[in-house]
C-alpha cells in the first residue's frame, strides 16, 4: 500500500494512492476549508471500513437493509499533539432486519475486522452504538484481541 500527496499551496495538498485522487486542507486562517482535514478524513475511514464490514455481513445473512449511515465523531485532546480523546460510531440502519444479525455484525466490525478502528483503538477508546428504526439496540466499547 501506498500513497503519496503533493502540496497545492497554504495548507492545501492533493494526491493519493494508485490512481485514485483526493484533497485535504485546513481550516481558515491556516488554509482555505476547501476539503476535509486530515482527522475528518480519519473519522470518514472509519465509518467506511466498518461500514463495508457490516454491510458485507448483513448480506451474508441475507438481512434487507433499506437505510443504513455510520457517523463517527470525536472531540480532540488539548495538548499537542491533538489527538482523538475517544471516538463514538453511530450505526443507524432501517429495514426488517434481525436486531440480532446486526448487533452481531457490528460487533465483529468493532472487535476483528476493522483495521483502521483496529488501529484507532490503540490510541484512544472507540465507543460505538447500534440504532436499528429509531431504537438504540446496543451500545459498547470496542476490544480488538492483539
Amino acid at each position: 500500500m501506498k500513497s503519496e500527496i503533493t502540496w497545492q499551496g497554504q495548507m492545501e495538498f492533493s494526491g493519493g494512492p494508485e490512481g485514485y485522487s483526493t484533497t485535504v486542507d485546513a481550516a481558515r486562517p491556516l488554509g482555505q476549508g476547501k476539503a476535509m482535514n486530515p482527522k475528518q478524513m480519519l473519522l470518514v475511514s472509519i465509518c467506511g471500513c466498518t461500514g463495508m464490514d457490516v454491510v458485507a455481513l448483513m448480506k451474508k445473512h441475507k438481512q434487507p437493509l433499506e437505510t443504513f449511515a455510520i457517523s463517527a465523531e470525536s472531540e480532540l485532546t488539548d495538548g499537542y499533539p491533538k489527538i482523538f480523546k475517544e471516538v463514538l460510531v453511530r450505526y443507524t440502519a432501517t429495514g426488517a432486519v434481525e436486531p440480532a444479525k446486526l448487533v452481531e455484525a457490528a460487533d465483529l466490525s468493532m472487535n476483528k475486522y476493522c483495521g483502521v478502528s483496529a488501529m484507532i483503538a490503540k490510541a484512544c477508546p472507540i465507543r460505538y452504538e447500534i440504532v436499528l428504526n429509531n431504537e438504540t439496540i446496543k451500545t459498547a466499547v470496542a476490544h480488538f484481541e492483539e
